[in-house]
């Protein structure tokens, strides 16, 4: 390789930069886009924080670049450019389940149902005989992150169907045999972008 085609590469690298999307923030309110793509992404710092890199694991966080975030505030730093590599980041997480009571999941002063009956049914009457309402499930469901159980795998987008993320599985919690056992899955975690800067 000549020193102009270095050169190039070199710049190319100087150019990208590879940003943080948290699982969390873009499932709520983030819009889909793919590979190729024009982005504006408001960051929040341009430093992991100890807790993604307890997360990800020091080697994964050290290829980022930037941290975006949508939600606290509107941030002058920005990363604008064509999204030229998406990837999916998924952790193992353990499933822990707990008896939903009062001070754990309820409040202090609520009253436990029953063994065998559910929750009461919190509901708003909109009028003329309707009303909304949920009922809590009878366990707390708590999704603790397995440390160093990070993967990266390519994807076409952000939150684009078939985009390779893996989700935690939508079982509901009343619907196992077992509440008590603690079950390990895999969980979105967030996306790593790769952004040719503009």
């Amino acid at each position: 390789m000549g020193p102009r085609a270095i050169a190039r590469v070199l710049a190319t690298v100087e150019d990208m930069t590879r940003v943080w999307l948290s699982g969390w923030e873009w499932s709520c309110c983030g819009d889909s886009f793919a590979v190729g793509d024009d982005v504006d992404f408001g960051i929040e710092t341009r430093t992991p924080t100890p807790e993604l890199v307890d997360a990800l694991g020091a080697g994964i966080a050290a290829t980022i670049g930037a941290l975006e975030s949508h939600h606290e505030s509107e941030f002058t730093d920005r990363v604008r450019g064509r999204a030229v590599a998406i990837h999916a980041v998924s952790q193992e997480v353990v499933e822990r389940r707990s008896l939903r009571r009062p001070g754990h999941g309820a409040p202090l002063t609520a009253t436990m149902p029953p063994d065998g009956e559910e929750w009461p049914m919190r509901r708003q009457d909109l009028g003329n005989g309707v009303f909304i309402g949920s009922r809590p499930s009878r366990y707390v469901i708590e999704h603790v992150p397995v440390p160093g159980s990070a993967l990266v795998a390519p994807a076409r987008g952000v939150r684009v169907p078939e985009s390779g993320e893996d989700q935690v599985s939508r079982t509901a919690a009343d619907t196992c045999s077992d509440p008590a056992v603690d079950r390990r899955m895999r969980s979105l975690a967030g996306w790593l972008v790769d952004v040719e800067e503009r």
